[in-house]
């Protein structure tokens, strides 16, 4: 077997000893903090796409759709507000951070008409939170920082039918979401993520599209990175929209062997709760949530205050619910440095002993 240059045992060794010592910070909203800069069409364009199908880069976007909204287009136009975004929420004590690739699948650029990016936007993605992460750890050494490479649902479903006329019918196959997947995947890990997280996962079978591909990737190259997954309750009835209850989510997944299992958007942290005591209780690895600031009020705004959201979620920590823990939609490096603080003195979960439990 070859050295694979990616495969750090290192850092996943330092990572991993992190998690018993301590409750791990996450990092908060990409899109809430790049809303903030007010970005219009020429800054998402950046020079590489500027003035759209009529310049010389017209291989790179054929089509003349505008690109304002595309955040994951960012990474290549606008690296140093995504690089600074990063290097914000590790100030505020994120020991992980998450690549800005959300959408950086083929099926997702496709609105774009951007598909033959998809690589290019992993890699790009996971080299800047690299260079954020390597640059702090340079300055607080005992505290190691670390890249979560991050596979979003995509935007399609293989579980339900986008044709309420047509129950049957299905935009996306399971074989068309595991080779976008695993091209992305590939650009994550040459781009330097230590961890790969399958997040907001609200089809399950996406998601085992994702682990799918995932394992056969690593089959080829010889070598694994850990796997986080991360799903999401839809909404009050306590199901993901494929249907499953948190625990069910759990017993389909557990299969991948993935280093944490947890929830994330949708809800706040006081409505996710319960979902995250029942993983809790059930997960035979570290358990994950990074919920939103609250439920989004009737400007699609989220008005949860980083005390507010602190408060709930110091008290899953207190009653020994969490491994890792940060925010989602709405939050920002205000929530994050709350967050952490909120949680600093808690011991982590504890990982159930199995041998004891089968006897």
């Amino acid at each position: 077997m070859t050295t694979l240059p990616w495969l750090h045992p290192d850092r996943v060794a330092r990572l991993e000893a992190a998690l018993r010592e301590r409750i791990l910070i996450l990092d908060g909203g990409m899109g809430t903090m790049l809303q903030g800069h007010g970005l219009d069409e020429a800054a998402f364009r950046g020079d590489r796409f500027a003035g759209g199908h009529d310049t010389a880069h017209a291989h790179d976007h054929p089509g003349a759709c505008d690109l304002k909204g595309n955040n994951d287009l960012l990474t290549l136009t606008q690296p140093d507000i995504i690089r600074g975004v990063h290097t914000a929420y590790l100030e505020a004590g994120a020991d992980l951070v998450e690549t800005n690739t959300f959408n950086s699948t083929r099926i997702s650029q496709a609105d774009y008409h951007l598909e033959h990016l998809a690589y290019e936007l992993n890699r790009a993605g996971a080299a800047l939170a690299r260079e954020a992460c390597d640059a702090m750890t340079a300055k607080t050494p005992d505290k190691p920082r670390f890249v979560i490479g991050v596979l979003g649902p995509t935007s399609r479903t293989a579980s339900l039918s986008p044709d309420v006329n047509d129950p049957g019918f299905r935009n996306v196959t399971f074989e068309e979401l595991a080779a976008n997947y695993t091209e992305s995947a590939r650009g994550l890990i040459d781009g330097g993520a230590d961890v790969i997280m399958v997040e907001t996962i609200f089809d399950t079978l996406n998601a085992k599209a994702a682990l799918f591909a995932l394992s056969e990737l690593f089959r080829e190259l010889g070598g694994r990175l850990p796997v986080m997954i991360s799903g999401t309750i839809t909404d009050r009835s306590g199901r993901t929209l494929s249907g499953q209850t948190a625990e069910a989510f759990y017993y389909s997944v557990q299969h991948a062997r993935p280093l944490s299992v947890g929830l994330n958007c949708a809800l706040g942290a006081a409505d996710l709760r319960p979902h995250i005591q029942t993983l809790a209780r059930v997960a035979d690895g570290y358990v994950s949530t990074h919920p939103n600031a609250g439920l989004p009020n009737a400007f699609g705004e989220y008005d949860e205050t980083p005390e507010q959201m602190a408060t709930v979620i110091g008290g899953f920590a207190k009653d020994g619910l969490l491994n890792l823990v940060g925010g989602c939609c709405g939050t920002t490096p205000a929530h994050i440095r709350a967050i952490a603080n909120a949680v600093r003195d808690c011991k982590p979960r504890t990982l159930p002993d199995l041998e004891e439990q089968a006897a």
